[in-house]
């Protein structure tokens, strides 16, 4: 694997300060308790008044907190076992690692950009850049042209590049379904609160979509890149989706009303994302890797 002392350091770094931010997450408890607040748009939020997320509405903090446990007893033990494996020069742990880099790309540009201020900031932006940077070298240590190669012929391509491009659609349609219309009537978007803008919301169509769907006609089509792309947001998938059904979970039971779409449509999405993980990993030919 190239780049692999760089990659271990910064996944050592990863490890070492996701554990401090999610153990802390999940813990802190200090505060008075919930209260009402008035958002600059007129909103009356529910502040969840305690522990890290002191400042946060309670169904941000019902969602964070489930992801702060997804990431400790998921995200972190893949994220190690699939150095070790990408370290021994298995493109299985290769994917895997680079897969499990993007979703704590993902998950720490949002907790940079969306959580109000607290004194895990800088530990956020740390876990963010560091995530980067592997990321990057991780992805740009694959040599593209092998990339068909390395996986069996009987891998069925049409079921995943389908999948993508109908995911990718359906979480495009989701979002401004619930952007638009707020545009247009001058209202204010569900889930927005006290909050500045839609980070999620924005992450997912600027990033997530437009890589499922280009990724899952790239596969379509038999190409290198499309192999590998697809290989990473499958992967990011399976970890991302885990977190999104934890949420959903957290949200029901601290009574958080959620519209039935999103309550049916993640956890389908996140075992369909899994079986196709599970043929992407099948049908890895390690020999011609």
């Amino acid at each position: 694997m190239k780049y692999k002392k760089a990659i271990s350091i910064l996944v050592f770094c990863i490890v070492l300060l996701s554990l401090v931010s999610t153990v802390f997450g999940i813990v802190s408890n200090q505060g008075n308790g919930q209260y009402a607040f008035q958002s600059l748009r007129g909103e009356t939020v529910t502040i969840y008044g305690k522990g890290l997320y002191h400042y946060d509405s309670v169904p941000m903090v019902a969602q964070g907190i489930a992801q702060d446990i997804v990431t400790l007893f998921l995200g972190i033990p893949l994220l190690i076992i699939s150095l070790f494996w990408a370290r021994k020069g298995f493109l299985k742990g290769r994917l895997l690692l680079t897969g499990t880099l993007g979703y704590f790309l993902y998950t720490y540009i949002s907790y940079t950009f969306l959580w109000m201020f607290n004194p895990l900031f800088l530990i956020y932006v740390l876990l963010m850049s560091a995530s980067f940077f592997a990321f990057t070298l991780s992805m740009i240590s694959f040599d593209i042209e092998q990339m068909k190669a390395s996986f069996h012929e009987k891998l069925p391509i049409k079921f995943i590049g389908g999948f993508q491009i109908f995911f990718s659609t359906a979480l495009g349609l989701m979002w401004l379904g619930r952007i638009v219309p707020s545009i247009i009537n001058g209202s204010i978007p569900l889930g927005l609160e006290h909050y500045t803008t839609l980070v999620i919301q924005g992450m997912d169509l600027g990033f997530i979509v437009p890589i499922a769907f280009i990724s899952g006609i790239l596969i379509l089509k038999r190409n290198n890149f499309g192999y590998l792309l697809s290989s990473v947001i499958i992967i990011k998938g399976f970890t991302m989706g885990a977190a999104l059904t934890a949420m959903i979970i957290a949200q029901a039971v601290a009574g958080v009303p959620m519209s039935f779409l999103e309550i049916m449509m993640f956890p389908l999405f996140s075992l369909l994302i899994v079986w196709c993980l599970v043929l992407m990993l099948k049908n890895i030919n390690e020999n011609a890797h």
